[in-house]
């Protein structure tokens, strides 16, 4: 029978409650593998017993789920657990203890959430106690390894995780049913429930058939090596770009790179003191996905969820960021889904990831076909759900507000150019710049003073900078400081004559760019016409004051140290940035095929990269100021950008 939940608060629970309780929660999870609370619940009950008693035994104790084996395997080397960290402080603090340099390399890999296993002289074993496992063998027919440079047969040592990757899941595995006919709810119990199987012949069936392999992924298959001074920094970027990997994970694992070193720090009798695991705990919660609201932008919609309330880090959170279409698409969310949710500082609530309490009786997607105002079909661009109705009043609403906000009238917000539209017919800037004291005095909450402030204000806003009439046009990926630097390189008249070829070459441009820019300007080619007929333009170019540096960004581990490559920058012209934004111009790469966090984003901003050894010949190239001798830095060093990469290093003999 399930244990009643029990509605006191934790904390006025007695030592012996509490470990009773972690004592049942143990056998619905590792034996029984039918967990009744979640990951984050059950750490916060070890964290609670750890204040109360930070030696109790329950602490330290090794587990591993129940499956159906063949006698038991000792290891050659013990498969522990890892000590935890549930946050980035406790983070820092273990590395500080640690580490002998700011230079002292970390690796940051995924922490996966399967079964742990070790493979050798043609035995498959999982972890069990941390010194002997079971022989579970039987299951390689059904299990396929991930390896760095391989993709096939488990045939050669490793140690891992006996996964589910989640695209196989979501696609295959509701296909795949157990003894009952019914599918398996989740990746995590489908491992565990196919592992405790005596007899696999059905199932191996099935998985044949439907390509539906479980995955021995190698420890060591995707790492992030991160020098030490550098963690806090890149820390959020790492951990995004792990959450992104198409496996079931509950965390990150942080280790130490030198694995000698690694090794004589010792372990105790739970953990190594050379690698701790980060949970993803400290501030998510889970709650259920109740509905999907779309907000209009100027170019796309927005999807934000309705949530059932709950509380992260003092906060009641209500609402929480689906980012966009395709994120919707890739987790697979649909309404009335469980799903984790994180805070982390002040960044906007949004959900990590999605699960049904049944995957044959999901509730509805909560993708819209329709355009919410004008009911036009919508279309997806890029990772955008977009309604390209060129007349759907709320799309003009947010484009005319992101206009006005661009040429600087301060004191026109959302509402008031809702207002405007709907009572006095605006729809363009031309509009904005005709209006007259009379239209002003007929919206609500305008009097003589206000009308009249506003007034000096369009006024004054009519007298435009170049650049802020380009951003205006709202044309994607070409906000003011774009603008600005390519109209310290052409005028505008000249800007509007140039091809997509001509524009795709220059410094933070790109074929995107160059294709939108081209595009927009031919199609919004009678209102620029109409707004230069309303407005004094004051060109960027033959500004001495205007000149604007194109913008730098730098990633991969460099043959040279960062400060000597944006040394170089500046002396080229450029401003060096730590970061990838859509208003950078240029990223660098040592590898410009990896797949960094930095390189993802700079793909989907189309914002133009190029390998470090060609940004160094094209430079030399145009006369840079580059000391002759210097020799072009091979790009073939080993990259410390976060990426899904191998490092050389030999494995840990330590499982997860």
């Amino acid at each position: 029978m399930a244990e009643q939940r029990n509605t006191s608060r934790m904390e006025d629970w007695s030592l012996d409650e509490l470990v009773r309780r972690i004592e049942y929660h143990n056998r619905r999870y590792w034996e029984l593998g039918e967990p009744e609370i979640s990951d984050i619940e059950y750490d916060r009950l070890l964290r609670r017993l750890a204040e109360l008693d930070p030696q109790h035994p329950l602490l330290s104790q090794v587990h591993a789920p129940t499956v159906a084996g063949n006698g038991k395997v000792r290891h050659t080397a013990p498969m522990l657990s890892l000590d935890k960290a549930y946050s980035l402080e406790e983070v820092v603090a273990w590395a500080d203890k640690y580490v002998r340099n700011g230079d002292e390399l970390l690796l940051i890999q995924p922490k996966y959430d399967g079964i742990s296993a070790n493979f050798a002289a043609g035995i498959l074993a999982t972890r069990g106690d941390g010194v002997e496992g079971e022989n579970i063998s039987d299951k390689l027919p059904l299990i396929e390894l991930e390896t760095p440079g391989y993709r096939g047969p488990v045939d050669r040592p490793v140690r891992g995780e006996i996964v589910i990757r989640d695209d196989v899941f979501r696609e295959k595995y509701r296909h795949i049913v157990k003894k009952d006919g019914k599918p398996y709810k989740n990746p995590r119990n489908a491992v565990a429930g196919i592992m405790g199987l005596k007899e696999i012949a059905e199932l191996r069936h099935q998985i044949e058939h439907y390509h539906a392999w479980l995955t021995l992924i190698d420890y060591e298959l995707i790492s992030y090596p991160v020098p030490h001074r550098e963690l806090r920094s890149r820390w959020q970027d790492i951990v995004t770009a792990i959450e992104a990997l198409p496996y079931p994970m509950d965390g990150i694992v942080i280790k130490l790179a030198d694995r000698e070193y690694a090794r004589s720090l010792g372990y105790t009798a739970h953990h190594p003191r050379g690698q701790i695991a980060f949970k993803f705990t400290n501030l998510r919660q889970t709650s259920r996905l109740l509905e999907v609201n779309w907000s209009f932008g100027k170019n796309c919609l927005t999807p934000v969820a309705v949530i059932e309330p709950v509380d992260i880090g003092g906060i009641t959170i209500r609402h929480a960021s689906l980012h966009n279409l395709q994120n919707i698409i890739s987790k697979d969310i649909h309404l009335g889904d469980r799903i984790e949710v994180e805070r982390a500082g002040d960044v906007i609530p949004y959900i990590v990831k999605a699960e049904p309490d049944d995957p044959e009786q999901r509730g509805d997607s909560p993708i819209i076909t329709q355009c919410p105002c004008c009911h036009s079909i919508l279309v997806q661009d890029g990772p955008e759900l977009c309604c390209k109705n060129p007349d759907c009043f709320e799309t003009l609403v947010q484009r005319l507000t992101a206009a006005v906000r661009n040429i600087g009238i301060e004191r026109l917000g959302e509402p008031n150019i809702r207002r405007m539209m709907q009572q006095l017919g605006v729809r363009t800037l031309k509009d904005i710049f005709h209006l007259t004291a009379r239209d002003i005095l007929q919206l609500e909450g305008f009097k003589e003073k206000s009308a009249a402030n506003l007034l000096r204000e369009i006024a004054a806003a009519s007298k435009v900078n170049d650049y802020q009439l380009l951003a205006a046009l709202n044309i994607p990926g070409l906000g003011p400081n774009i603008a600005k630097l390519l109209l310290t390189e052409f005028t505008l008249a000249e800007l509007r004559t140039k091809t997509e070829a001509e524009l795709s070459g220059l410094y933070g441009i790109g074929p995107e760019r160059a294709r939108a820019l081209v595009g927009e300007l031919q199609a919004q080619s009678d209102f620029i016409d109409e707004m230069l007929a309303c407005v004094q333009m004051l060109p960027t170019r033959g500004d001495a004051t205007a000149a604007v540096r194109p913008t730098i960004c730098f990633t991969g581990k460099m043959p040279e140290k960062r400060s000597y490559y944006e040394d170089l920058a500046r002396q080229y012209g450029y401003e060096p940035s730590d970061h990838v934004t859509g208003e950078l111009s240029l990223l660098v790469a040592v590898d410009p095929a990896d797949q960094s966090s930095k390189l993802v984003k700079a793909r989907k901003a189309g914002i133009e990269i190029i390998a470090l050894e060609r940004w160094l010949e094209r430079e030399k190239e145009k006369g840079a100021p580059i000391d002759a001798s210097t020799s072009v830095p091979s790009s073939k060093g080993e990259d410390s950008e976060p990426r899904a990469a191998t490092m050389q290093q030999e494995a840990f003999d330590f499982g997860k």
